[in-house]
């Protein structure tokens, strides 16, 4: 993945017709993880593939077409995954993986135009009009970028256009998987009117339900209720439904700022008592954020705890460090403080989280050490680990304390 990023070349001609009005893409990988466990799992290519842990809590992470056509859908808890398809071959997540295919997706997204939002690792809008010139037609910048991604990552791309964000995501959606939907903005209205209400951002499951009430089950349907009808339904939501499913969606494409935070948090397979399972956690935590935070160049100057109780309530505490550190140990030994600093606890956790935040480049950072060199040995050590780790893989090395016998994976996700 270390090849310099193709430079995209287009056609240069002027968007006509059907193009002219519709500068913004949604682009969308296509069952993102899944594509990307392919990529060293090719004997499981056209099989149902699950992405996703093994613990009773687990949930689908993503799941391959094949999988879909059982019912298969992300977020969807583990265990019923597999009754609707117990055929499917069940991997565990790689996020490092992920996170360096998405860096590449955002680079070649960058060739083309800045004006680039990401949404997740996997998607992003992009507002190509300052591009026309160069790269040609909107249709032509979005095939040519789903070519691109596959020739140079081997993975697939649908992408949705039109004349606004919302409607370009509905183009995406649609075009899935592997293919490209333009919506020209004369006819966004005829063919938002055909859709079902759901397609609505902001009508969810339940919003579906108060609505199908009193008759609305389409786009068209909402559309032309009253607004003051839409307000006493859905309350402030109402108005913003409404313009939605007129097409008029004012948001720019805005370029997301540089992440400010990294961390990672785990969702046990049982609700949790033991200090000890919390505090080995917390240093798993520890060392997954801190290498993520030195792989980027980055130091955090706080400590951010998360816990969330079994009846699901949460709590965040979080504590600024007089020097930004980006070592493990450090984190963790706050993070522990942090914890003890709650007391007694009311009940048993259900999920625990570690988060460095308000991040700052560490080659611009002055880090004053403790006078024992503490500090710095425990830095040292660290930097040792993640060059032998970058050799082995990253289980090579690891804390004598984490080297217990592995329990069922959690439902993890890093952030």
């Amino acid at each position: 993945m270390s090849d310099p990023v193709p430079t995209m070349r287009g056609v240069g001609t002027e968007p006509s017709g059907e193009d002219r009005d519709c500068t913004i893409m949604h682009v969308d990988m296509d069952a993102f993880y899944v594509s990307v466990e392919l990529l060293q799992r090719p004997d499981l290519v056209g099989r149902p593939v699950i992405v996703g842990g093994l613990g009773g809590r687990s949930v689908v992470l993503s799941a391959s077409y094949e999988a879909r056509r059982f019912g298969v859908r992300s977020a969807m808890p583990m265990a019923s995954a597999r009754r609707m398809c117990p055929q499917a071959v069940v991997l565990e997540p790689h996020h490092e993986a992920y996170r360096r295919v998405s860096s590449r997706i955002m680079e070649i997204f960058g060739t083309v135009t800045p004006l680039v939002e990401q949404l997740s690792v996997d998607e992003a809008f992009l507002d190509v009009a300052g591009a026309l010139r160069r790269l040609g037609p909107p249709r032509a910048i979005g095939e040519q970028l789903r070519a691109t991604i596959r020739q140079e990552l081997g993975i697939t791309a649908s992408v949705g256009i039109a004349a606004t964000k919302f409607v370009a995501k509905i183009a995406s959606t649609r075009a899935k998987p592997d293919g490209l939907l333009l919506i020209p903005r004369d006819r966004t209205v005829e063919y938002l009117h055909g859709l079902d209400v759901s397609a609505l951002w902001g009508v969810g499951e339940r919003t579906r339900e108060v609505l199908a009430r009193v008759g609305i089950r389409t786009v068209a349907d909402l559309a032309h209720t009253p607004v003051p009808t839409l307000r006493r339904l859905l309350g402030s939501t109402g108005l913003h439904v409404h313009e939605l499913a007129w097409g008029r969606d004012p948001r720019p494409v805005t370029p997301v700022r540089q992440e400010k935070s990294i961390g990672a948090e785990e969702t046990f397979a049982s609700d949790v008592d033991s200090d000890d399972v919390l505090h080995t956690e917390l240093l798993r935590l520890a060392h997954r954020t801190a290498t993520r935070m030195r792989s980027a160049g980055m130091q955090a100057r706080t400590v951010s705890l998360k816990l969330r109780y079994a009846d699901f309530s949460t709590l965040t505490r979080s504590h600024r460090l007089t020097e930004p550190v980006d070592s493990a140990q450090l984190l963790y030994e706050t993070a522990r403080s942090l914890l003890a600093g709650l007391g007694r606890r009311p009940m048993s956790v259900r999920l625990i989280g570690l988060r460095a935040e308000n991040l700052e480049e560490a080659g611009g950072a002055a880090q004053q050490l403790t006078l024992d060199g503490r500090d710095d040995n425990w830095r040292s050590a660290e930097d040792a680990l993640d060059r032998v780790n970058r050799r082995f893989g990253d289980k090579g090395v690891m804390p004598a304390r984490l080297l217990r016998p592995a329990r069922r994976p959690p439902a993890a996700q890093d952030g």
